[in-house]
């Protein structure tokens, strides 16, 4: 049973709107995490409950499955078929210049201690997060990213990714605006993303995957970029 009295839920509004506006000075991806703690509420819980309520959370939690180890190995994700999910997410992160353990660096610079199998789960949803880049076909561009904090709302249901999508908005040019909406609704619709079974969606097709998991395509985005 969760010990939701050894967890902090109540909002910071004021840290949130000050980590989102350090963001948008520096850029700095710790600030993103910065505004999830300030705003999460009891969001992650639930979200944790939902989880490890599900079949594939019973099996994840089983079994201390760790995603970041799949995500790490290169060797296995290169063998995969071209097509596959695995393939795909591998040749974003070298065309992108990425690694898995950039964002564990970002995020575990002000951790709170929690109960071994919500750590296990939010780290799971983190080391996820450029593999939804690849599944729903949003960039690591600043309008890419907004776009999928905008989709993956529905999902984690943070309050922090609707304040940097909405303050973002005003900063941005009519069609951009339009392409965060489109994401918005995009992520309403497809299914929750957050009790998927990643490391046997890496080694199937992604267009078999994206059409499972109802992610349509980002037109709006993707007609704004180069």
């Amino acid at each position: 049973m969760l010990a939701q009295s050894t967890i902090d839920t109540s909002l910071h509004p004021v840290a949130a709107v000050a980590a989102v506006r350090r963001l948008f000075q520096t850029g700095d991806t710790k600030e993103v995490f910065a505004v999830f703690r300030a705003l999460r509420g009891k969001s992650g819980i639930r979200a944790f409950r939902r989880f490890a309520a599900s079949p594939l959370g019973v099996q994840v939690l089983a079994e201390r499955r760790c995603l970041l180890d799949r995500l790490n190995d290169h060797a296995a994700l290169r063998a995969l078929p071209p097509a596959s999910v695995g393939r795909a997410y591998l040749a974003f992160m070298e065309d992108e210049q990425l690694s898995a353990q950039g964002l564990v660096q970002a995020s575990n610079w002000e951790q709170d201690p929690v109960p071994a199998d919500l750590a296990l789960f939010r780290e799971r949803m983190r080391d996820a997060h450029d593999l939804t880049h690849v599944l729903t076909g949003y960039g690591r561009d600043p309008l890419g990213e907004l776009c999928l904090l905008a989709f993956m709302y529905a999902h984690s249901r943070n309050l922090g990714m609707a304040l940097i999508a909405i303050m973002s908005m005003p900063r941005l040019p009519r069609r951009a605006r339009r392409a965060v909406i489109q994401a918005w609704r995009d992520g309403r619709k497809a299914r929750w993303l957050q009790d998927q079974d990643f490391e046997a969606q890496l080694t199937m097709p992604l267009a078999q995957v994206r059409g499972d998991l109802g992610i349509t395509d980002p037109g709006l985005y993707r007609a704004l970029m180069p």
